[in-house]
């Protein structure tokens, strides 16, 4: 089924509906509705409510007692990248802990693909990610370090998501580890010139062997004096000043969270900055699980996101890393997926997504299931049976 400006179409017989709208149904966050009806126009939510009470539409869908959900917004992935790191992560599972220095194997990989070969690894990934429920992905650079590598990389992403981030500071490049001074001057010059006109966002992995504070304020900096917003690779394996950097420059997110101090909760509490967590790397790498409980009873926006990549999180499922969620991270079932779909739009400062209300983008997923509650009651089963993206089926 297609959608054109003005075709409407209803999904009836729901058994529940997510619309994330507290003013909604049972007036909780998700705005959870029973035995709901939502009518799609074009790309847009056009009306919801009790099924009974639907209004007259082009086309008809029954939803025979399933759940509908808002589609995920998974705010934070590396899909632009060639190569593969299966014996990094045998290895790792077999004992050897895991750094930032693995990067340097996916450069080399992304850095001899063609440009045919990522695109067609990207839009692999994304397809796989659509099939589970994804309807907005943002994704990142940082697997060329170089300028040209850089830009092609974004270059391909942004055919394909408006949601597209600059990440020359993911570490230092190979070619300048003796004089790593020189590769910011590069990141923040040349490199930043030639890479913003095609992303929205710039982002900086802020670690122990990747960048510290005052490099990343500088990259930060330098990126919004180019019109571009911050991201933040914050706290994820070890403390350190990522998460305060973040709220200090309104960054849209401090993603991994995984290692906080009570000035960091706070920090976050008090800021527009929201804490993306990413428990698909803590799966991969058997590390410590972020504390997503203390963070939202501080009253922290919180998002949940794949971090997909090569390294450390090669899974595309959302609905994976909601079960981890509520399994490892004290979220309720509730909790992990508004913050997989309207925790996601705040990480990307979006209002049109990551909710089924009237006006906002027809972006949904129905259930193989009759509430939302079965991502997390059946890990590892896939519930997502359709996929609407801008009143377009396309699952």
């Amino acid at each position: 089924m297609s959608s054109t400006t003005g075709t409407t179409t209803v999904i009836t017989n729901i058994a529940s509906l997510v619309t994330n709208d507290p003013s909604l149904g049972d007036g909780s966050p998700l705005g959870l509705i029973q035995d709901a009806a939502v009518v799609i126009e074009g790309d847009r939510i056009a009306w919801t409510g009790d099924s009974r009470k639907a209004p007259a539409t082009d086309n008809r869908v029954d939803a025979a007692g399933r759940a509908v959900i808002p589609g995920f917004v998974d705010s934070h992935s590396h899909l632009v990248f060639a190569g593969d790191r299966t014996q990094e992560f045998n290895a790792r599972m077999s004992g050897r802990g895991y750094t930032a220095g693995g990067i340097r194997t996916t450069v080399a990989a992304t850095r001899a693909a063609s440009d045919e070969d990522l695109e067609r690894n990207l839009t692999h990934y994304l397809h796989e990610a659509l099939r589970q429920g994804t309807t907005t992905f943002e994704t990142k650079s940082g697997y060329g370090l170089t300028v040209e590598d850089e830009a092609r990389a974004l270059r391909i992403a942004a055919a394909h998501t408006d949601e597209v981030t600059y990440l020359g500071a993911h570490i230092v490049s190979p070619d300048y580890a003796d004089d790593p001074a020189a590769y910011v001057a590069l990141v923040t010059g040349e490199m930043l010139d030639a890479c913003a006109p095609y992303a929205r966002w710039i982002d900086v992995f802020c670690e122990k062997g990747a960048f510290d504070g005052d490099q990343a304020r500088a990259i930060l900096t330098a990126g919004k004096a180019k019109g571009l917003h911050p991201r933040v690779h914050a706290n994820q394996l070890s403390y350190g000043p990522g998460v305060q950097l973040a709220v200090e420059l309104d960054a849209a997110s401090a993603d991994h969270c995984t290692h906080l101090t009570d000035a960091d909760v706070d920090a976050l509490a008090h800021g527009r900055t929201v804490a993306t967590l990413l428990p698909g790397a803590e799966f991969s790498t058997r590390a410590e699980w972020p504390d997503a409980r203390r963070l939202l009873d501080a009253g922290v926006t919180v998002a949940l996101s794949t971090d997909c990549n090569p390294g450390s999180s090669f899974t595309s499922s959302v609905p994976f890393c909601i079960a981890l969620a509520v399994r490892d991270m004290g979220m309720t079932p509730d909790e992990a997926l508004w913050s997989a779909t309207a925790g996601g739009a705040a990480a990307l400062r979006r209002t049109d997504i990551g909710r089924l209300t009237v006006g906002a983008r027809a972006d949904l997923a129905l259930l193989d299931a009759p509430s939302h509650v079965h991502l997390a009651y059946r890990p590892g089963v896939p519930l997502v049976t359709g996929v609407w993206r801008r009143g377009a089926r396309e699952v």
